[in-house]
């Protein structure tokens, strides 16, 4: 007989039988993690639910929600106020800027279940398409936007800008921390820093304000 046909042969038995034990072992082990997901899934406990009560444009509205719920999602989802949007979801664009108790917040970092008996206002709640907020009619007038997409928050923002700069509070810009801030330009592009705008109105955004905050120049 060949040698060498036998140690092909031989080496052939070798990788047949490794591959084969290979198999055999990894069988029962892709059969256990199998089995462990199942039980994991099949303990997943259910959401953790609670009440909360919004006052949303002037209207109290009870909800019961997974207590995970931001607030962007609870208008959106469960209220079906669509015109708060969601840009980012990370805190970083300001499309989903709305008014809790008169302060400005993205919607997206705040859980629903935190603001329970807050007023919150949302772009729904500025004005109608018969009797416009002097924000939004400006932001019409001066075309401060292209797209839309970001306006409802753009135009949140901008209401808070000029009720925060008329309570006198200092932003970055402030020179004299001791002096109420004045609506200058500055003031206003550094307020608004926050709220993106991709199409890139952010001069006509500026007038608007302006006009709003009476701002001659």
């Amino acid at each position: 007989m060949d040698d060498s046909n036998n140690i092909n042969q031989t080496r052939r038995g070798v990788l047949i039988g490794g591959a084969l034990g290979a198999t055999a072992a990894a069988l029962p082990l892709a059969g256990a993690q199998a089995a462990g997901q199942g039980a994991a899934g099949a303990q997943t406990p259910a959401p953790v639910t609670g009440k909360v009560t919004l006052r949303v444009n002037g209207q109290a509205r009870e909800l019961t929600l997974d207590t995970r719920t931001t607030l962007l999602d609870a208008l959106r989802e469960n209220l079906h106020l669509s015109g708060t949007k969601k840009g980012c979801d990370q805190g970083q664009c300001g499309a989903c800027t709305v008014l809790v108790d008169g302060r400005r917040i993205n919607s997206c970092l705040s859980l629903a279940i935190m603001h329970d008996g807050a007023e919150i206002t949302t772009i729904e709640g500025m004005g109608t398409p018969d009797k416009l907020h002097p924000m939004q009619a400006a932001f019409i007038k001066h075309d401060g936007f292209q797209c839309g997409y970001c306006t409802p928050g753009q135009i949140c923002s901008a209401v808070a800008v000029i009720d925060e700069i008329r309570q006198g509070i200092p932003s970055h810009v402030t020179g004299d921390l001791n002096a109420r801030p004045l609506l200058s330009v500055d003031e206003i592009r550094e307020r608004m820093s926050g709220n993106i705008c991709r199409c890139g109105a952010y001069s006509n955004i500026i007038d608007a304000i302006k006009e709003v905050g009476g701002v001659k120049a």
